[in-house]
């Protein structure tokens, strides 16, 4: 019975970071290029349930023959696998700001921050007091050729990203880069991830690998309100289940010892 404890509250612990996951994707959901996460789960190992007294082998008239004794199977519960990050492509929002910039497919900005370089979707940036394009959060935005510096807002963004001044000056390329294994790339808040040795190192993207840049528009996020709400009532069903288990296992344990122990 003991046991029957333990099997559900695993599952209610499974479930509770199901639930944060969720909370979390539906407060970002007016966040630009934020990416939905996802929880896997996965089960303890099975147990074979034998009956006590059974070898398997029976007699009749005619002989013998087998019977399997083994009843079924008991689950020993659940535990949290991973979560991991889903990198589809959200919907564009027209802002017609010359500083909102989107990537058109698979690709991430580079941002200098006080921990090194970090990597973002956000592309709601601004013009910082020195002319840098920054972050929301005051991160300044990488070029290939380092921080970009800006006279004014009045500049032009092509699809490869080249930013030209009013005067048709060439300023410099924005930054994209790519990773060999994007899925394991780690969430540091604020918009911002980093890599790791699973992910790879950042690489600049270039031919096919480099995703158009669109001027004027933000990447909205990839979350859809009404499947996470869903997801949020099977969870909370499934919390609930898993807490009658244990009020179960509760009662019986109560009756073992009030009763049973008792009476013997």
């Amino acid at each position: 019975m003991v046991r029957g404890w333990y099997i559900g509250s695993s599952g209610m612990n499974a479930q509770q970071n199901r639930l944060d996951t969720i909370a979390n994707n539906l407060a970002n959901v007016d966040t630009a290029g934020f990416k939905r996460d996802t929880t896997v789960t996965k089960s303890f190992p099975e147990l074979l349930l034998r009956r006590t007294e059974a070898d398997g082998v029976y007699t009749h008239p005619f002989g013998s023959a087998d019977a399997a004794p083994i009843i079924g199977k008991l689950g020993l519960g659940v535990e949290t696998n991973e979560n991991y990050t889903e990198f589809e492509q959200g919907s564009f929002r027209v802002t017609d700001t010359p500083t909102d910039l989107a990537l058109g497919s698979e690709g991430f900005f580079a941002v200098q921050t006080p921990t090194g370089e970090r990597y973002t979707r956000n592309g709601n940036f601004h013009l910082g007091k020195e002319g840098i394009l920054e972050t929301k959060d005051g991160y300044p935005v990488l070029g290939e050729n380092g921080i970009i510096r800006l006279y004014d807002d009045k500049f032009q963004v092509n699809e490869d990203g080249i930013i030209q001044s009013k005067d048709n000056e060439v300023i410099d390329r924005i930054k994209v880069v790519r990773f060999e294994n994007e899925r394991y790339l780690k969430k540091m808040g604020n918009s911002l991830w980093s890599s790791n040795n699973i992910s790879g190192d950042a690489y600049v993207a270039e031919g096919n690998e480099r995703p158009r840049m669109l001027q004027g528009l933000l990447e909205t996020s990839n979350v859809n309100v009404v499947n996470e709400m869903v997801k949020m009532i099977e969870v909370n069903r499934a919390y609930e289940a898993s807490q009658k288990t244990i009020q179960s296992e509760d009662s019986m344990m109560s009756t073992l010892w009030n009763k049973v122990a008792v009476t013997r």
